[in-house]
């Protein structure tokens, strides 16, 4: 628990509404509030935040605020790196929007909600700020003590990922051997583009004609510049594609199904059989 008044006034004057805040607060030394209690702090409704190179979001933040004196004011904003004073990110860098509003039956909680407009091309520059960030929460009682605590909650921002997918021959006959190639790929923000994803499973998946269900048929492991490449037996009509689950820094990715057909084999057995007919027709056979 720590207090940083100063910057919590910024904060508040700069988000929320100005009616929030008591005519004495003041940007000056307090004494840290033990009483206040922060509690169900959850970002994005708990769901990671996966971000390509120019992605556009808006995060909400939500939590609970609890002080036997009164809840005047709450604020909560994202970081990342060792320490807040030692942060490599910070969300939001810009004005965002929010609200507390007072439980009627405690007057002593609020429950409270700001909304974060998050840019991946502004906000992050590097890969470093993929995985784990933390959530800072902060209140001020209507005593007029602040409290502040650097880790009330977390979330999780991702690389965004893509993977393709091509099975070929196509048409082929049944028992032939078909080659499955793709790539993973995800967000590079250091360089601003995509580049491959070296070393990760992805699992090969086959959907039957007329089937909703996937079946995998093996983890293929992705090479230089996030390359895939296997070989698979052609059984019967039906979709290919690759799906990767992704890593704590990276979100997953499916690619969408690449359909085989053996439109080939049961050609050449109508052909068989119409010659057969034929050569029975000839020769007066039955």
């Amino acid at each position: 628990m720590r207090m940083r008044p100063a910057v919590a006034v910024t904060f508040l004057t700069a988000t929320l509404s100005a009616s929030m805040l008591p005519a004495t607060a003041q940007a000056a030394d307090r004494t840290a509030a033990d009483d206040t209690t922060f509690s169900n702090v959850v970002v994005n409704g708990g769901k990671d935040i996966v971000l390509g190179l120019t992605t556009r979001k808006t995060v909400t933040i939500t939590w609970t605020a609890h002080d036997p004196q009164g809840v005047a004011a709450s604020w909560a904003y994202l970081w990342h790196g060792p320490n807040t004073d030692d942060a490599d990110g910070a969300i939001p860098l810009y004005p965002p929007t929010g609200a507390c509003v007072v439980s009627p039956a405690d007057p002593a909680t609020s429950t409270c909600k700001v909304s974060l407009a998050v840019d991946a091309a502004r906000d992050f520059d590097h890969n470093g700020l993929a995985g784990a960030w933390k959530v800072l929460a902060g209140a001020q009682d209507a005593t007029d003590e602040w409290t502040e605590i650097d880790e009330a909650g977390t979330a999780n921002f991702k690389r965004y990922a893509k993977v393709t997918v091509n099975a070929a021959p196509e048409p082929v006959k049944k028992g032939r051997t078909i080659t499955v190639t793709g790539k993973l790929t995800r967000a590079n923000w250091d360089s601003g583009s995509y580049t491959g994803y070296q070393d990760r499973p992805v699992q090969l998946q086959f959907r039957k004609k007329g089937s909703s269900v996937y079946t995998t048929l093996k983890t293929v492991t992705s090479g230089v510049g996030g390359t895939l490449k296997t070989t698979t037996r052609a059984k019967t009509d039906g979709y290919f594609r690759f799906v990767f689950a992704g890593t704590p820094t990276t979100g997953p990715a499916t690619a969408a199904g690449d359909f085989v057909d053996r439109r080939l084999s049961l050609i050449n057995k109508r052909h068989s059989r119409t010659k057969k007919k034929f050569l029975k027709k000839l020769w007066g056979e039955k």
